[in-house]
């Protein structure tokens, strides 16, 4: 392992070259489709739904528009004005319900989802009763966003939400969620993995001179354990926060805590690497803070879905390390090639990379939103098992939980 001072004059090596380095993209299948343009390709329709199912929840509490779930509020205003939105029903390809099922928050800003199911359930009982799109297809050609921890499953506790398991009445339905990790009760196959909502302006208001140093080798702010939920220790990130805390805490080369400074986005541009470890789900905001600051993602989650992992190139801009090997962190890090580390940073200078991990108002080729639509084209056209015969059901609309069987 290299010492800290052969990386002092490494890093000083990096800023020479960092101020150099021109923009990079990536050929092939990831970073292409990036820029891949979604009109034309599909037609959604939006159903005309009373506010209480969205409009009055923000009304009654605004909070909602700047938490990492609000994606479901700007998808709804993005898909109002959006050239792929269709008035007539017929000829969409896609059905959507505009519903924020996670705007309902408690006194410090953390989201309920308690209600969310019957919220959903009283949104689709509607929608099958005044028209006939969902009751041909018992949601296969519908999607929704549910950007919870654990997305459809609707509880903030993983125990909790592997047992309750998805809303049956969206098990054909595509879902539109923060929420990824392979072989998880809480993730469909076909679901469209997102990233949390981050502000943009807020973002781009503390963004630096790009030729600023970068001073930090390795940055982290956030919980190390979770005491109030966690009381015993161990079981919060599976214990690999703890772990960061436990081998790193006096280590030169980290610059870790449980303080969250007001320079906290300054300090993310001034890092070379970023470290992205799981907290009670497998992702964190800290990915698309990372990613829009160039700061190089260090993702600790095993069996982690990355946001658009279609279109963006994680191994070529990330670096991933195994729960278990956390230990190792320093090793792994310094050892790492400088001429990588600078190709991962070009690469992540490359604005289509940032672009697409953010909701900006107004929308932008290829944001977020977008790769949302372009995640939807490309399953078009649905094949012949998502329409039913008439009369067929294949939903079961009185299983689960009693509790959500009760009135919204």
């Amino acid at each position: 392992m290299r010492t800290f001072s052969m990386w002092v004059v490494a890093v000083f090596a990096l800023w020479t070259a960092a101020a150099e380095q021109k923009i990079e993209r990536i050929s092939g299948s990831a970073g292409d489709v990036l820029d891949d343009d979604p009109v034309g390709r599909l037609k959604v329709y939006i159903y005309e739904l009373p506010s209480k199912y969205n409009k009055k929840l923000l009304q009654k509490d605004p909070r909602c528009l700047t938490h990492m779930f609000a994606a479901e509020i700007f998808m709804h205003r993005f898909l109002l004005s959006s050239p792929v939105r269709t008035l007539n029903p017929e000829e969409a390809d896609w059905f959507y319900t505009p519903i924020y099922p996670t705007c309902d928050l408690t006194p410090t800003g953390l989201p309920l989802p308690f209600k969310s199911p019957r919220m959903m359930r009283s949104s689709i009982q509607l929608i099958s009763s005044n028209w006939p799109y969902w009751n041909r297809t018992e949601g296969a050609d519908h999607f929704f966003v549910v950007p919870h921890d654990f997305g459809a499953c609707f509880h903030y506790q993983e125990e909790k939400a592997v047992e309750r398991g998805i809303l049956p009445l969206l098990q054909r339905a595509t879902l539109v969620q923060t929420f990824g990790q392979r072989n998880h009760v809480c993730l469909n196959e076909g679901s469209i993995t997102i990233p949390p909502y981050a502000p943009p302006q807020k973002m781009q208001a503390h963004h630096i001179p790009q030729d600023t140093p970068r001073s930090i080798f390795v940055y982290f702010r956030g919980l190390f354990y979770d005491v109030n939920n966690d009381p015993e220790g161990g079981y919060y990130a599976r214990g690999a926060r703890a772990a960061v805390w436990e081998n790193f805490k006096n280590n030169h080369l980290f610059d870790i805590s449980t303080d969250h400074p007001i320079t906290y986005y300054e300090d993310m541009q001034r890092a070379i690497f970023c470290l992205c470890p799981l907290g009670w789900a497998p992702w964190s905001p800290r990915l698309v803070e990372a990613v829009v600051f160039g700061c190089i993602p260090v993702i600790i989650a095993d069996d982690i879905v990355l946001p658009f992992a279609d279109a963006i190139p994680w191994e070529e801009i990330g670096v991933f390390v195994a729960e278990k090997d956390v230990p190792k962190l320093d090793t792994i890090l310094t050892s790492i090639p400088t001429e990588v580390i600078l190709r991962k940073q070009r690469l992540l200078a490359n604005p289509s990379m940032k672009r697409a991990m953010l909701f900006p108002q107004p929308a932008q080729p290829g944001d977020a939103f977008h790769q949302i639509l372009n995640g939807l084209a490309r399953k078009l056209p649905h094949d012949k098992t998502t329409y039913l015969k008439q009369g067929e059901k294949v939903l079961n609309w009185t299983s689960g939980p009693v509790g959500d069987l009760k009135p919204w």
